[in-house]
């Protein structure tokens, strides 16, 4: 797995200084030639040794890495820039500012963490997927084996060694000051937070370690003797049966708690330490506060039926509600989410329904900038297609995922569509020229209220793409 990529803040200006043509191992970079209908070229790669599969973006498109192999050697190719060769890259990506770019590699026995060029710590194992920039980017932590025990490594400084590391459970706090994790030692788990172990406890949850947003605080679940419990700030809640995985957030003011718990045969929700109505389930991942903090949504089961509850309020029953569709506007004033009913999916708005799909793609319902207008990504009949304020656009073979964006001021939509092999950018309803394809990773970024860039791809050529909405 690659490690995310975060946004990046590079001006337009600077990426027309630093566009580099590449063609090939032992070439250097030179100032790119080519602008024209397919935008400006930021890199041309060899297609003999270059992976295709690998080429991924910065998220606000402006920056491009990928891998390329010859002679049984691996190099990292950032922006055309080719680094040394080592025998494997298990991961790689940029920090969220776009400055910088990490990746673990290996030579021989020994394991690695490159960052910006430079090699770190030589260890006997790397966790792929523990390999994480902080928020500000200023440095990366990651899970590090050496002799047969795990230790954490930020910033190149090493943690206390343990018999493991909690899966997915290495975190930084919002101000990117913090470090959090799980650890196990014999028998014991702790919670491990600024290098320092909680007590010990039978286990952590696993994906229930976060931080406050104003990153004070900090929270996760343990069991001890068959009891589940959380752990808000080094005290210990109520015990229950279970607690509910993805279900334990922050307000965004940092001052309230909630998460889905289990009890006997119920299933409910606690806000403050105060237990909510019974159900028979709570939604994984729909626990959500509204922006002001004091607004609070969930989904839970009766029955056979799943029901939205808003403030306390039940809302109609379906068949099953969607998982990370459940979504507060900017203002917390409205509600979202795409719920089931006889085999067909439907978006409800302030309680009011929309049409009916075959599918409602998770990640996709959005509420614009200004919170007035929705869009999603539905399918129909093999077809995909995005609906906004209720009006179908014309129907593609497929949505790239994460592209769907408002313009800053509310009034244009755009998003990224396969058409016959191609794909393309439709904004306000017109199609943009068509590529080979977009780069993983990337997305459709706004400059302004009627333009916007992307990266796409054809042949060995990557492009920015400077694109002005039609109309605009």
């Amino acid at each position: 797995m690659y490690l995310r990529p975060l946004s990046v803040a590079i001006p337009l200006a600077l990426l027309a200084a630093t566009a580099v043509s590449y063609s090939g191992p032992g070439a250097a970079p030179s100032p790119a030639a080519e602008t024209g209908a397919s935008g400006r070229l930021i890199v041309e790669a060899d297609a003999s040794w270059w992976m295709p599969w690998s080429l991924m973006g910065s998220a606000d498109s402006g920056r491009v890495v990928y891998l390329a192999q010859r002679v049984n050697k691996q190099f990292l190719v950032v922006d055309g820039v080719e680094s040394q060769g080592y025998d494997a890259i298990q991961t790689f990506g940029f920090s969220p500012d776009g400055e910088r770019v990490a990746c673990a590699a290996r030579v021989g026995d020994e394991s690695f963490v490159v960052l910006d060029g430079v090699e770190g710590g030589r260890y006997d194992g790397i966790g792929a997927e523990s390999l994480i920039f902080s928020p500000d980017g200023s440095c990366v932590a990651y899970v590090a084996q050496w002799g047969g025990e795990y230790l954490v490594v930020v910033d190149g400084q090493e943690g206390q060694g343990y018999e493991s590391i909690g899966a997915n459970t290495l975190v930084f706090s919002p101000d990117s000051e913090r470090v959090g994790y799980a650890a196990r030692s014999g028998e014991s788990w702790f919670a491990v937070i600024d290098g320092r172990s909680s007590v010990p406890y039978d286990g952590i949850g696993a994906g229930t370690l976060v931080f406050s947003p104003d990153s004070a605080r900090v929270a996760y679940g343990a069991g001890l003797g068959g009891e589940r419990f959380v752990v808000v700030d080094g005290e210990e809640g109520k015990r229950y049966d279970g607690i509910g995985a993805d279900n334990l957030v922050f307000s965004p003011d940092s001052t309230r708690m909630a998460y889905g718990a289990a009890l006997g045969d119920g299933r409910f929700v606690v806000v403050d330490g105060e237990e909510g109505e019974r159900y028979d389930g709570i939604g994984t991942g729909t626990v959500t506060f509204g922006p002001g903090s004091t607004r609070l949504a969930y989904a839970a089961q009766r029955g056979a039926e799943w029901l939205v509850v808003v403030d306390g309020q039940e809302g109609k029953g379906y068949d099953s509600v969607g998982r990370n569709t459940l979504a507060f506007s900017p203002g917390g004033e409205r509600v979202a989410y795409a719920a089931q009913l006889e085999g067909r999916w439907l978006v409800v708005v302030d309680g009011e329904e929309g049409e009916q799909y075959d599918a409602v793609v998770p990640g996709t319902l959005m509420f614009s900038p200004d919170g007035r207008r929705v869009a999603y990504v539905a399918q129909a009949g093999g077809r995909w297609l995005v609906v906004v304020d209720g009006e179908e656009g014309e129907q593609y073979d497929g949505i790239a995922p994460g592209t769907l964006a408002f313009s800053p001021d509310s009034a244009r939509v755009a998003y990224a569509a396969e058409s016959g092999g191609r794909w393309l950018v439709v904004a306000d309803g017109v199609e943009s020229e068509a590529y080979d394809s977009l780069v993983t990773g990337s997305r459709l970024v706004f400059d302004s209220q009627d333009s916007l860039h992307f990266l796409a791809v054809n042949g060995n050529r990557v492009y920015l793409v400077e694109h002005r909405v039609p109309g605009a």
